[in-house]
Order: structure tokens, then sequence, then C-alpha cells
């Protein structure tokens, strides 16, 4: 019984192994410039992961081939402390890995979310609530109006708050999905109405969490026009699921000309590009 046992274990090992070699498993085509690095740090995880996985799946196959029960009368089961150099030689060497792994992948997460974003970025606030997303956009004349907590009236669909007296907020708008430049750095103010909620769109390579009482700044650069899913990646209620929205990415003309219609159009035509655009298929 005991060689059959591992057998099995060195057959599910090699099946787990194989998984990770087929493309459809694998991740959506990236559209992001910080992508390459991150993408090159998932790979090399997978692979340090998956050599420890197999090494240790392979060595317990051997011990339970080795070590079974072979039917003898005489054979008896053998105690051991074990080796307090082996134990420590090895809890040594996992750490070295994982940490250095870890600092390897510091760089590209904190110049996404620890660097200011370069002059010239288009911005767009993010506002999440239970359970939709509301994307606010400065006019032409590049302002954000005022938002106060206290004027937010979802029956009146002022989701965000914005003081309709302040000259700032007259040529703003605030939809249900996000549009950004082409090969443009972004700049994204992300907020939380609620409960804690995460932006993630799996083509960019990025997700994170927008937190109550926090504004987080975070900033990339999309290198590929398009339309995308956009999701909430963090469990925030009932009707989580359906808390989903889309990014689009435009060429630069056509988001100033976006940006230049009043609500109204704005909104219009945000739904014509909606429809424009088709999701990726893979």
């Amino acid at each position: 019984m005991g060689r059959v046992l591992a057998v099995i274990i060195w057959i599910i090992t090699l099946l787990s192994v194989l998984l990770f070699f087929n493309k459809k498993w694998w991740l959506p085509e990236a559209i992001s410039d910080h992508a390459p690095a991150l993408d090159r740090q998932f790979l090399i995880t997978i692979l340090v992961v998956g050599i420890s996985f197999a090494a240790a799946q392979i060595a317990l196959g051997y011990a339970v081939w080795k070590f079974r029960d072979t039917g003898k009368a005489g054979d008896r089961a053998v105690y051991t402390h074990g080796s307090n150099r082996l134990e420590v030689l090895w809890t040594v060497i996992t750490a070295f890995v994982f940490i250095a792994l870890g600092v390897m992948g510091q760089s590209v997460w904190a110049a996404l979310r620890l660097h200011d974003a370069p002059p010239g970025s288009y911005t767009v606030e993010v506002v999440a609530q239970q359970f939709q997303w509301n994307f606010h956009y400065a006019g032409a004349d590049g302002k954000f109006g005022r938002t106060d907590p206290s004027l937010i009236d979802d029956g009146s669909l002022n989701f965000i708050g914005l003081d309709a007296e302040d000259a700032a907020s007259r040529d703003d708008a605030v939809t249900a999905a996000l549009a950004i430049p082409v090969n443009r750095p972004v700049e994204l103010r992300l907020r939380s109405k609620d409960v804690i909620h995460n932006f993630w769109v799996p083509q960019l390579r990025f997700k994170q969490d927008l937190v109550p009482g926090m504004e987080i700044k975070v900033n990339f650069t999309a290198n590929k026009v398009g339309k995308y899913e956009l999701a909430c990646a963090e469990l925030c209620g009932q009707l989580h699921f359906k808390m989903k929205s889309y990014m689009l990415v435009l060429p630069e003309d056509e988001l100033t000309a976006l940006q230049a219609l009043p609500q109204e159009q704005f909104q219009a035509r945000m739904g014509e590009l909606l429809n424009k655009y088709q999701l990726p298929q893979y």
C-alpha cells in the first residue's frame, strides 16, 4: 500500500506542475508599463515555489515508499529527535529565499504607490460604495469641484457629494465607468464611502484597497487602447458580485473631446464608447 500511495503523491505532483504550463490558466495580456517587471517577478516566484513544492512532494513520496510497512514481524518503528542543525539550515534557507523575493518585488510596488505621479498626469477621483463605482472627472478647466460628505444624496444621484455651488464643479462629470488616456501617466485618488473595497483590473496588473477615511493616491501608465473589466476584489457585502464596471483606455484626442462635454453629453458619449470597444477575448 505504501508504494501505491507514493506513486499517487508523485502523480498528483506532476499534474499540479503541468497545470502551470497550460496558458489557459495564465494571466491575461498586460496593458501597463509596469507589467513586464511585475510579470517577471511573478514568474520567478512561481518557479521558486514550484521547485520547492515539487522537491518536497517527491521527498514525501520517497519517504512513504522507503519506510512503508513491509508486513514483516520484526519491523519496528524507530524514534528520532531529528537534527537541530538540519532544521536551522532549512529554516535559514527558506527565510532567505522568501525575504529575497519580497525585496525584489518592492520596487514595482513602491513606484506605483509611494511615489508622486509625474507632472501632467491625468487625474481621476474614484469613490467606491456598496455596490457601485463612481468616477469623478475634472471638466475642461482641469479643476475638481469641491465635494462634501454632507451633500451626498444617492436619491438625486449625487453619489460623491459634489457641491453644485462651487464654480469649479459646474463642468465636472461623474460616471460609473472609468476612462483614461493611453500612453500617459494616470493618477487615481481612491476613496470609499462605507467599507473596504478593492480596485482591480487584471490586465493592468494592479490591485489596491480603498479604505474608508483615507485618500489613497496611485499612478500607472496604460499602453493599449481598449475596454477592460474592472472589479471589486474585496468582499464588501451581500451584493459584492454585482460591483463591477469597465475601464476604457482611449486615444488622447478621443478622451480630450469626451472631457470637454457637459455632464449629460459626457454620460451619453461614455455609453457610446463602451459599445464601440469590445472586451478582449482569451
